[in-house]
């Protein structure tokens, strides 16, 4: 269990703050607006009202008591910022904080962010990967190289196996799992037979997987 301190609490650090909890880790909320806080304590551990942008408020949290501090404010970047550095000055050992455009993505990290999230890029890329492409339902970007994808398995695959196809030599992609209906298959042996209404869990380079999906 870790103890997490989330700050801001829209509709992102609401929801990743329940998440948390629904894992069983700590979690302190904060945020300026009463009925925010207010919203979210039935979902966390404790949640406080509190101007994040007050050192001695930053001071009172104790934040070098949490494995991780979460600036979530997507709404004022100056707010964002200053929240950011005031963690890290009253030793804060890891803060994520949320950033809307490239350039405050790096005025954050300057300013003591160990990370950055881009949830509403990160959504719409997936997206539109996921809708701009056919025959994929899902995709999770690894690195700027490697993904994962879930696709529908190609017809020319169907009664065929993992070996027999020798889909790591030939295509240069790794079967994480098969999916079929809500039951899932993780890492099939060479042995496995393709099925008409199977779903793909596949891992590799982008390239690869690219050429892959054109099929």
């Amino acid at each position: 269990m870790k103890s997490i301190l989330i700050i801001g609490l829209g509709r992102f650090g609401r929801h990743m703050a329940q998440k948390f909890y629904e894992m069983k880790h700590d979690v302190l909320a904060v945020d300026i607006n009463e009925e925010r806080v207010n919203y979210i304590l039935p979902y966390v551990t404790n949640a406080q009202i509190g101007d994040s942008t007050n050192e001695q408020f930053i001071m009172s949290l104790g934040v070098r008591n949490f494995d991780l501090c979460v600036v979530a404010i997507g709404d004022n970047f100056q707010s964002s910022l200053e929240t950011t550095a005031l963690l890290k000055d009253c030793g804060a050992s890891f803060v994520l904080s949320r950033a809307n455009r490239d350039v405050h993505a790096k005025f954050l990290l300057r300013n003591g962010a160990d990370d950055v999230i881009y949830p509403e890029r990160q959504m719409a890329v997936r997206a539109a990967v996921r809708y701009g492409s056919d025959n994929v339902f899902d995709y999770i970007e690894l690195t700027h190289e490697y993904s994962i994808y879930e696709t529908q398995t190609p017809a020319s695959w169907v009664g065929k196996s993992i070996l027999e196809l020798a889909v790591r030599q030939r295509y240069h992609i790794n079967i994480l799992a098969v999916r079929r209906g809500e039951e899932l298959e993780p890492v099939p042996g060479p042995h496995h037979i393709f099925q008409k209404d199977e779903s793909l869990f596949i891992l590799g380079a982008n390239k690869d997987i690219r050429k892959f999906l054109h099929l």
